[in-house]
This record gives C-alpha cells, structure tokens and sequence, in this order.
C-alpha cells in the first residue's frame, strides 16, 4: 500500500464514456504529471480477437504482452514528472491479465449511471453487450482492490464532476494525497499528444473542449435490450457508488439517479 503522501502512481478505472478522457486531460494539465491512455487496449484486442473501430492501428501502435504493460505502469515515470497518471479501462482486465501489479499503485474507480454510458456508446461500437460496458469487471477491480486495502478504495462520479468540477477535483487529489491546481479545470482544444491512436474514432467532442461540460440532465430514456442492459449493470453501479467521494459530505445526485431508475 502506497502511503498518501508518496502517491506516484494513480491508476484511475473507469468504463467506456465514463469522462474518463477528460479526466486525463485534467490531469496532463496539471503540468506535474504524465498519462498514459488506456495501457491494456492492444493487450486486450490481442488476447480477446475483438474487432474492435481501428483494430489493426491499436495493435500496431501498442504493447500487446500484458506483463510488459504492468511492468511499465509501474516502472520510471516519464519525462520526470512526479505524477504518472493512468486512465484504465476495466473491461481490458480479462482472465489471464496480471493484477499483481495493482498493489503498487493507488487505485481510484471512475463511475457512471449505465443509462447514460450506454446511450453514448451505442452512438459509436455497434451491437454492444454488458460485458463492453464494464460495470461486472469494474465491480470485481474494485472489491479485490478494497479487500488489498481492507477499505473502499476512492471512488468518484461523472455525474458530480459534471455538476461541480473544481469542489469534486479537489475532494479528489485530498483522497490521493495530491495538491490540488486549478489548472485542472482547463486544457488546450485539438487533443493530448499521449490519446491513443483509436482517438480518431472516439474522441471528437473532447478534441473540441477546453474543460469540463456542464451538468447532466435527466436519464435517458432506452428502451428493449438497451433498457434491459441498464438494469442488468444498476446493481454492479449502485455497488460502487455507495462510495462516492462527495464535496460536502452528503449523498452524491447520481444516488437519486439509481434510486429513480432502479425504482
């Protein structure tokens, strides 16, 4: 267990369209601090045989051995910086990715309601299935990270980053034991020089932000398979969100969100 204080490595997980590629640039902007986008994605395609939107680019342009990626992830920090900040995506840890690794780090879980992880996914991967979403996978990260700990690891909403960016972030790096900069609340539009390649195909609406988006509005309405979708992942979500970070202590909006869709 990495003492606050001494955090080097932070390894936030989160699922897909989850503001997981704006939280890394919050962080890359911070100006102490590398990232590196979605470590285990060639790894994943390799091992799985999943076509993914520019298979080949990612397997050409990535590290396809899962113990070279953990050993990585935990090696020097690059271009000397002080934080290594690593956006994880928790469906890549299939059976067989090395998890050892996640001992040495400090872990923080990125959520979202499935309504809305699944109503912006579906825009962009064709026919997708629970298992592309990552609420079961994120659900088993996160206990096997808690019972490592012996205490939920941090854990923080989209939905109230959305609603309050600055109070959120700082409530954040006081959980990593990090200074909070508002430099944080801003970026450069065009993208980071460290996206992955598969940027082209997912990140058009952050390449032309400068920060954070406003809050949410209400849920979206699915419905068929979609709707059955979201209530199949609201049980691995409410899990987690039971511990979400909170500005002032009380129970975070996104609560009320799955109390109304699971009532």
């Amino acid at each position: 267990v990495i003492a606050r204080g001494r955090t080097r490595q932070i390894a936030m997980w989160s699922g897909p369209r989850n503001l997981s590629t704006s939280m890394m640039d919050a962080f890359a902007a911070r100006g102490d601090c590398a990232v590196w986008d979605e470590p285990f994605y060639a790894a994943y395609l390799s091992r799985t045989g999943l076509e993914h939107p520019m298979r080949g680019d990612i397997l050409a342009a990535g590290e396809v051995d899962g113990q070279a990626v953990a050993d990585r992830c935990l090696g020097v920090i690059p271009k000397k910086q002080r934080l290594f900040y690593q956006k994880h995506m928790c469906q890549h840890m299939i059976q067989g990715m090395l998890r050892d690794w996640m001992r040495q780090v400090q872990n923080v879980f990125l959520i979202r309601h499935p309504a809305r992880v699944l109503a912006s996914f579906a825009k962009k991967y064709e026919e997708p299935g629970l298992a592309d979403l990552g609420f079961a996978q994120q659900t088993d990260l996160f206990e096997q990270v808690a019972d490592d700990l012996g205490a939920p690891p941090p854990v923080i909403d989209s939905y109230d980053i959305r609603q309050s960016p600055r109070d959120m972030l700082q409530t954040l790096c006081l959980a990593l034991g990090i200074v909070w900069t508002d430099k944080m609340l801003g970026w450069p539009a065009g993208g980071h020089p460290n996206d992955g390649v598969w940027a082209a195909h997912w990140y058009g609406a952050v390449h032309r932000s400068t920060g954070f988006a406003g809050a949410e509005g209400p849920l979206p309405k699915l419905s068929g398979r979609y709707a059955e979708m979201v209530e199949e992942a609201l049980p691995y979500y409410a899990l987690i969100n039971a511990n979400s970070l909170s500005a002032d202590g009380s129970a975070s909006q996104s609560d009320a969100d799955a109390a109304r869709s699971a009532g």
